[in-house]
């Protein structure tokens, strides 16, 4: 039996509603009905289900016909399927994919199926990524194969919407390759995520990457997701000390949005409120990558601290990803060669003069610290251009304490203690601002960490004012004690804002115990508080004895609540045997200063 023209028409027609229902018309459903559109497609798709159905009874496999029209059914299902997926009928899902499958089983990979097979892997693989990502990556893996096993064939697929039109003479093998591509390019894109769920970071990574340069060598991307993307994936290397990976990375997001931008300043056919919201986008997601190299910095400003700190060999703090990946044991499937893996770069975009702004090594002296600092500095600004404390306090105060660890660890580098001191008020600058202009109700988080910062901060000028003190062969001035005496104020001044914020604000009294994320914070500001009670400088006993006192209270909290709760002991190991110490010795120190 043959198949009449009008029979290919019907289908041909029905096919393009079903498309325009589902890229188009679902776009414009309104919110009372999200699905209107699809359930119109599916209607439509369920009528055509049974007219292939009817065909296929009436032609053997022998029969030239069959193998497309069982292409065209196998395609009907991969659509129900993807609609009940869509339309969150998950078990549907289930059953059309599964059903698509079976139609399509023993042609995987003929050219009039594997982009039907390669969808319905994928569908499979997003399907099961929620509960049972295992199971999502083995599906994924499967599409991944039968894609290189298609390609090392050397013929051209054809294209899904090919199939439904009367023309079966000519295919368009230029769309057919380009959406084969783009539906491989899907899959490592969903194995990125589902390696990312079973907590394998490094495939994870590697899939991105490569997710990312097909996006790029294809030309199929939003510059701005793009962008976003490969910045989000420098902070993977930089964690891995992959500094030349990481920076590579952010360089090619630089490059892409500032393309960008020169397109959106060229472009102003757009309708103002259209190209406003572009723009704003664009800022947005600037402010984001700037944040990005200023995180750069700052993880290779502490990693080259931890490196000299520890005395650790170049071979040892060097990139932790293997060059060849051998000893990971990871076998990769598809087209990712190990020219890939071993370079994790893109190709043929200009990013050199991005790159060349910020060393990609470890850092070993004061200039080329201050080299970092100042890169990462400018990129603090940049981004605070966009997150303001009026606009977006969250996010400016993460910056700001990004910013005061970039003066921490600058200071490592800096041996001259005025110098040290003199960065610490830097830091004191940034951290008050932020106090001085929030509300504690609303960012009591926030406050915390500024309180525990500043306070840290105080005592490490203290200590540095007392160490220029005790080399000095000079009589103390009056002025010089009184500043030692103001810094410890300070230093307990936060450290007791930071305790007290833990209070019952009805009772005004303390928990019996603090909750296990906060203990150990909480405990060493005791501890530190009563360390500055000790470094009061005074010559009137009764401020001593009330100093002294005030310091034994402070290693008394700490014992007593340890020895309540013994397991916040193991929190404070070293400082515990210190505080019992300190309660033995201090009473004594009261006694003599009492009888004086």
């Amino acid at each position: 039996m043959t198949i009449t023209k009008e029979t290919y028409v019907d289908l041909q027609e029905k096919y393009d509603k079903v498309i325009k229902l589902l890229e188009e018309d679902s776009k414009l459903d309104p919110e009372s009905e999200p699905f209107l559109s699809k359930y119109s497609a599916r209607q439509i798709l369920i009528g055509m289900r049974a007219n292939l159905e009817n065909l296929l009874r009436t032609h053997t496999t022998e029969d030239p016909l069959h193998k497309k029209l069982t292409a065209m059914l196998g395609t009907i299902h991969l659509y129900l399927g993807m609609i009940a997926i869509e339309t969150e009928e998950t078990s549907n899902g289930r059953k059309h994919l599964e059903k698509c499958k079976e139609v399509i089983e023993s042609y995987h990979v003929e050219p009039e199926f594997i982009l039907v097979t390669l969808n319905m892997y994928n569908n499979f693989g997003i399907l099961s990524y929620q509960n049972e990502p295992e199971e999502s990556k083995t599906y994924l893996e499967k599409a991944e194969s039968l894609f290189a096993e298609f390609k090392r064939k050397g013929v051209f697929p054809i294209d899904i919407a090919d199939l439904f039109k009367t023309n079966i003479d000519f295919y368009n093998t230029d769309v057919a390759v380009k959406n084969f591509e783009k539906i491989h390019t899907l899959t490592l894109y969903y194995l990125a995520q589902a390696y990312g769920a079973l907590k394998d970071a490094l495939r994870s990574a590697v899939y991105c990457h490569v997710t990312l340069k097909r996006q790029l060598e294809m030309c199929e991307y939003d510059p701005i997701d793009w962008a976003l993307n490969a910045a989000t994936l420098s902070q993977f290397f930089m964690e891995k000390n992959c500094f030349k990976q990481a920076r590579h990375h952010l360089a090619a997001s630089s490059f892409i949005l500032d393309e960008y931008k020169k397109k959106l300043d060229f472009n102003q056919t757009e309708p103002t409120e259209v190209h406003n919201a572009m723009l704003e986008t664009f800022r947005h997601r600037s402010a984001d990558v700037a944040r990005c190299w200023s995180k750069y910095g700052l993880i290779l400003l502490s990693k080259s601290k931890d490196r000299l700190l520890n005395h650790t060999d170049d071979l040892n703090t060097h990139c932790s990803l293997s060059t060849d990946f051998s000893d990971l044991n990871i076998q990769f499937n598809g087209n990712l060669s190990q020219y890939d893996l071993k370079s994790l770069i893109f190709e043929n975009i200009p990013i050199e003069e991005y790159e060349n702004q910020i060393t990609d090594q470890f850092i070993l002296t004061l200039p080329d610290a201050k080299k970092v600092f100042l890169n990462a500095q400018q990129w603090s600004d940049k981004a605070q251009e966009y997150y303001t404390l009026d606009s977006l306090a969250s996010d400016f105060i993460d910056i700001v304490l990004d910013q005061t660890q970039l003066y921490l660890n600058l200071l490592f580098f800096e041996d001259e203690p005025e110098n040290q001191a003199k960065l610490h008020k830097r830091r004191i600058k940034l951290l008050e601002h932020v106090l001085n202009n929030v509300n504690e109700q609303y960012y009591l988080q926030y406050c915390r960490q500024v309180w525990f910062e500043l306070a840290r901060t105080y005592a490490d000028i203290l200590d540095i004012k007392c160490d220029k003190l005790r080399e000095s062969t000079e009589r103390p001035t009056p002025q010089s004690l009184s500043k030692i005496n103001n810094l410890a104020d300070k230093g307990i001044l936060h450290y007791t804002n930071f305790i007290k914020s833990f209070e019952d604000k009805a009772s005004k009294k303390l928990p019996d115990k603090f909750p296990d994320d906060v203990e150990k914070p909480v405990l060493q500001a005791y501890l530190h508080k009563a360390a500055l009670y000790s470094k009061y400088i005074s010559l009137d006993k009764q401020i001593q004895l009330k100093n002294t006192e005030m310091s034994l209270e402070n290693y008394k909290f700490i014992s007593d609540y340890c020895e309540k709760h013994p397991k916040a002991k193991e929190l404070i190991a070293m400082e515990y045997g210190i505080c019992k110490e300190m309660v033995t010795l201090l009473p004594i120190k009261i006694m003599k200063l009492k009888s004086a």
